[in-house]
């Protein structure tokens, strides 16, 4: 593992209608999709892309036609599962070719997140489409020269953002769009799990860019914001500290953080890698409430509000994604909360102060 992530590194330096919905989820019921299909290329072939490559295998408008990754192994196995030509096989220092290849429309970068910059800027440079997992970038400076990078090339940048296609968690958000909550009040966000193998890149501080905040605590961030439905505008936060060794100078352990927003509005959220059983989010309002516990896991996400309960059907939340990623890319669909560069460099803005709060001790305004 620790060749890898140095030979990666090293290369790399240089609704959302209800409708899409049911057909996913009773897709013998569906009738074939005859539409435009966004050919995608994978890179980096590791655990998540393994389920976003399986969740893919159900979507009509997403397809895998390119695979990029710095493991010969890999590329073969991959390709061998997922019918790819070997002509849309890459590593980390030919990929730039992929400026020639007509049968990749999109690039969705699934590298630790100190790649994420470099290897955007290189895709947005061939002329393709950007998918990037989240967290965007490793702060706010960069998440902007990728947006600004994108919008020079003429393509989009997208973020991995799957709780925005999430059926019960758009119920919600629409429920507060509609008033049903009446004026926000309050939220809580628990974001957490106690983290294992010790060597792997996420406590990494240069690959990872931080500890908790950066993996687990920005579902929190993003979920204030499209819960409240207002960006914060200031923040204060405590970090703890239990296992130095394990979590290393610029590693964070556990963050409370809590943030104020122009509606009145305030939150409360925890991001740790020390406790599990944290996966909830709470949103209270003057005239009723709604809770998503769990609120971020792959699923089934479960739901409730003062009325009752939520009972979507679940969908694999990748499956969703690529589906309205797709529509965005080539229909222009416009989703119910943003996934595009802007609303990944908000939450890296946000991410920045809560850094600079538990840092300084002081309440940090937050400046988009």
């Amino acid at each position: 593992m620790t060749n890898r992530r140095q030979f990666i590194s090293k290369l790399t330096a240089p609704f959302l209608a209800m409708p899409v919905l049911s057909e996913l989820a009773f897709p013998s019921c569906a009738s074939p999709y005859e539409g435009p299909v966004l050919k995608v290329a994978l890179m980096g072939l590791g655990g998540y892309a393994t389920r976003v490559a399986e969740a893919m295998q159900a979507s009509k408008k997403a397809r895998i036609t390119g695979l990029i990754s710095g493991t010969p192994e890999k590329l073969k196995s991959w390709q061998q599962k997922y019918n790819v030509s070997t002509k849309n096989c890459y590593n980390y220092e030919n990929f730039d070719a992929i400026k020639n290849n007509p049968e990749i429309d999109a690039v969705y970068i699934l590298t630790p997140n100190a790649l994420h910059h470099p290897q955007a800027l290189r895709v947005a440079a061939a002329g393709k489409h950007v998918i990037c997992e989240k967290p965007m970038a490793l702060n706010a400076r960069q998440g902007k020269e990728m947006v600004e990078a994108c919008k020079k090339a003429g393509k989009q940048l997208l973020v991995g953002y799957r709780m925005h296609f999430e059926a019960n968690t758009v119920d919600i958000i629409q429920q507060r769009i509609n008033g049903n909550f009446g004026k926000i009040l309050f939220f809580q966000g628990l974001s957490g799990f106690r983290i294992g193998n010790p060597s792997q890149w996420r406590l990494n501080k240069e690959l990872a860019g931080g500890g908790a905040m950066m993996d687990i605590g920005i579902y929190s961030v993003n979920g204030a914001r499209y819960m409240v439905g207002e960006d914060p505008i200031w923040v204060t936060a405590q970090e703890t500290k239990t296992n130095p060794t394990l979590f290393k100078e610029g590693v964070d352990e556990t963050i409370q953080f809590q943030m104020g927003f122009p509606g009145g509005a305030v939150a409360s959220c925890l991001s740790t890698y020390n406790m599990n059983n944290l996966d909830r989010f709470f949103l209270n309002g003057e005239k009723g409430f709604a809770e998503l516990y769990p609120a971020s896991g792959y699923g089934p996400i479960k739901g409730r509000t003062h009325q009752g309960e939520l009972n979507h059907p679940h969908v694999a939340h990748q499956t969703t994604q690529m589906e309205e990623m797709a529509a965005i890319l080539l229909e222009n669909k416009k989703p119910l909360v943003p996934v595009d560069g802007l609303e990944g460099w908000k939450d890296l803005v946000i991410i920045d102060a809560i850094y600079k709060a538990a840092a300084s001790g002081q309440k940090e305004p937050i400046r988009y």
